[in-house]
């Protein structure tokens, strides 16, 4: 009858956020193909990037024209007569897009039958820019040129220290470190001065300055400014710049930006977007595509439509692919940085924590698409679950996780020899991996199991573990017969914690929740008995209700030898809390209680709302029937596609604005993308700035997967 109550309760919550569906639209996702070297071009010093009007994207170098092919850099020899030449220059005609090469006495192109060419003086020019009609403007040391129809007219001015020279909308730009000048119908004139310029782009009838110090706009007949100078950017030393489709794109010595029309920035750098952060050249194609030359390869950011529906494809064939162990959802490891050909399953200190996230998201996506493959994915990964508890000798206690002897790779010393023969399992379980317990009973029960035995076999799992830890005195007891450091929950541990310490909540909160749990489950009178004793007794229910904005520095609040209130927030509690919270509101004994719940749930995930967790908010969402709609899809969009655990850094740049050290470790007013931040799992403070592990590891992606498809189960995503 309980169940059959709560099932209605939830069909008509469902039916409630039908009508707040939202389609899944394609957008953009921003995805990075990395053109490197071929081998028989190591070495080649790489100067300039071009796109032609056929997006063949070129690079100048001093071996040679280089060319795309097969996602690396060759050497251009499809024209003979060019296979072997070094050019000084190379450049797109306005508007056609035909490439021109400039050589030491010449320059030519292979547009129009191959007519373009000019001959000149060796050694005077280094430098060329071709406009729609056909001139070509030639530049050297302190030289100047315009052809015509083949005749070079060199002109009587000199100007020093030419960096560039561009043509826009007919008209040609001389760039100097100090200087602009224009060449407009014949007459030279300098527009504009200034200090350290490095770069121009072209915006309408604005001219985009980029010097050492930032960027700023001026008009390009008079030189007058237009748009101020821009200091608060990702990096201001500014080595090149363009505009695509109406964005301002540099390159900079730390990596490359794009100014959104909002005058937001987006950020990419690190190996998770270019191969060196050491920007020289930029250029774009006609899709909008934009392609940064640095040292030894060409980085192309490209944005492919794609919806959340297909994200949750790529990720899930990717784990399907290389991350899964024994059941559970495995670290990739890479023998080298960044290569997925030496990928590697290994343990870590939470294999059942992190599954408990694939699991779900499979048993989300079974309830919502009665897909069979989903079903036996979940099935799998909950029998590495049942196996933690038959693969050591001690009654109810699950291991952490276990591998083939001989081969296990996190924390040696914690591991033991199964009974099982040519097996080893990982002791010391922690309250995390018991959150990931009652999370998967849950979900299983509730989601997957289908018949009494399956059901049986949900309930025998949680069963076995809550007795083992009742008959210890709410306490996991490893191998050496004493409790482990962090699987605690009895009174005089928990309430030994002030209230100013999450601690003293959040076992409060897991232990009930769990029992709660066994009680529905195997409908054993002793879990409900034991639950009420705590939290009628011993404060528990008390401890659920502690306001989290009373959290702060509690220091000298020790356990053995560690100080539990003076480390600053806790994320990895914030992970625990959440995942407990589905379990404790959906198996709560009444309503008096659930209101009680609802309350503790909301007080916790206003708290976090800055972080824009859409795990967060879908469990919100299906408890209390709350959540961010705007983070959360925010969230999913801006999740990277690149898992790959580059090492990333964010806190030189000049766009983002700084809090004050504080409590929570929200180190800037506004959270960065996922994108653009280290690569971290639901356990870590999302404002982290910098971070990363060489590119020596992969995440699954199931971080994804799990709000996608609750996202999905809860009918706010069509």
């Amino acid at each position: 009858m309980i169940r059959l109550i709560y099932t209605g309760i939830l069909i008509l919550f469902l039916g409630i956020t039908t009508a707040h569906a939202d389609p899944d639209k394609p957008f953009r996702q921003a995805v990075s193909v990395k053109y490197v070297l071929n081998e028989s071009l190591r070495g080649a010093v790489l100067q300039k990037v071009v796109s032609d009007y056929n997006d063949n994207i070129y690079v100048l170098s001093n071996k040679g024209v280089l060319r795309i092919s097969n996602n690396e850099l060759i050497k251009d020899i499809r024209y003979t007569p060019l296979a072997n030449t070094i050019p000084l220059d190379i450049t797109a005609q306005e508007q056609s897009g035909h490439l021109y090469y400039l050589y030491n006495n010449h320059f030519l192109s292979n547009g129009y039958a191959g007519k373009p060419y000019a001959e000149f003086p060796e050694g005077k020019y280094s430098r060329i820019a071709v406009s729609a009609d056909g001139t070509v403007l030639l530049a050297g040391t302190n030289t100047l040129a315009l052809v015509k129809s083949g005749n070079v007219k060199e002109r009587s001015e000199k100007i020093p220290g030419v960096l560039s020279v561009n043509v826009h909308n007919g008209n040609f730009y001389i760039l100097c470190n100090t200087e602009l000048y224009s060449l407009v119908s014949g007459t030279l004139k300098k527009i504009h001065s200034g200090r350290n310029f490095n770069a121009m782009g072209f915006r309408g009838n604005e001219i985009i300055m980029g010097t050492d110090a930032g960027y700023y706009g001026i008009n390009a007949i008079t030189g007058d400014t237009l748009t101020s100078l821009h200091l608060k950017i990702p990096v201001p030393d500014i080595n090149c710049i363009t505009v695509v489709k109406g964005n301002i794109w540099a390159g900079t010595g730390e990596g490359g930006f794009m100014q959104m029309s909002s005058n937001g920035y987006r950020y990419y750098a690190s190996k998770r977007w270019l191969e060196q952060d050491q920007v020289k050249s930029i250029s774009y194609d006609s899709k909008g595509n934009v392609y940064f030359l640095t040292n030894g390869a060409v980085n192309e950011i490209r944005f492919p439509l794609l919806t959340l529906a297909k994200k949750a494809t790529y990720y899930q064939d990717k784990i399907r692919e290389r991350h899964i162990r024994y059941g559970f959802i495995a670290n990739a490891t890479f023998q080298h940085p960044g290569d997925i050909a030496t990928a590697q399953l290994t343990d870590t200190d939470n294999d059942g924590l992190w599954s408990a996230f694939y699991l779900g998201s499979q048993a989300f996506r079974f309830a919502t698409t009665k897909e069979k493959e989903a079903r036996r994915y979940a099935w799998e990964a909950f029998e590495a679950f049942e196996r933690i508890i038959s693969i050591n000798p001690l009654i109810g206690f699950p291991a952490r996780t276990f591998e083939r002897t001989g081969f296990k790779n996190s924390d040696p010393d914690r591991w033991h020899d199964s009974q099982e023969k040519g097996w080893e399992w990982k002791g010391t379980t922690s309250s995390d991996e018991f959150v990931a317990y009652i999370w998967v009973a849950a979900i299983m029960n509730e989601m997957v199991a289908q018949t009494k035995d399956e059901k049986q076999r949900v309930a025998g799992f949680i069963d076995k573990i809550l007795t083992h830890i009742i008959d210890n005195d709410y306490n996991f007891v490893d191998a050496d017969g004493k409790p482990t450091l962090w699987g605690r929950w009895n009174p005089s541990y928990i309430n030994s914690y002030p209230e100013t310490v999450g601690d003293r909540r959040l076992g409060s909160t897991t232990i009930i929740a769990g029992l709660q749990l066994a009680y529905t489950l195997t409908g054993k009178q002793k879990y409900k008995s034991e639950a009420l004793k705590l939290m009628n007794v011993h404060g528990y229910l008390k401890n659920i209700q502690l306001p989290y904005t009373n959290i702060k520095a509690t220091p000298g609040v020790l356990h053995e030898g560690i100080d539990m209130g003076d480390g600053g927030w806790n994320h990895s509690d914030d992970e625990m809390a959440f995942l407990t919270y589905w379990v404790l509101y959906h198996y709560a004994f009444n309503d008096d209680l659930k209101k009680k719940y609802s309350a503790a749930i909301e007080d916790h995930w206003r708290i976090e709302k800055p972080e824009k967790n859409a795990l967060w908010n879908m469990i919100t969402l299906g408890t209390i029937g709350k959540y961010d709609k705007a983070s959360t899809f925010w969230h999913l969009k801006e999740f990277p596609l690149d898992l790959i655990r580059w090492d990333v850094k964010n806190s030189h740049r000049k766009d983002i604005e700084m809090l004050p050290p504080n409590f929570r470790n929200q180190y800037t007013k506004d959270l960065l993308p996922p994108n653009e931040a280290p690569i971290h799992r639901h356990n870590s403070n999302a404002f982290i700035l910098d971070g990363g592990e060489n590119g020596m590891s992969e995440l699954a992606g199931d971080e994804y997967l799990l709000p996608y498809w609750m996202a999905r189960y809860l009918k706010i995503l069509q």
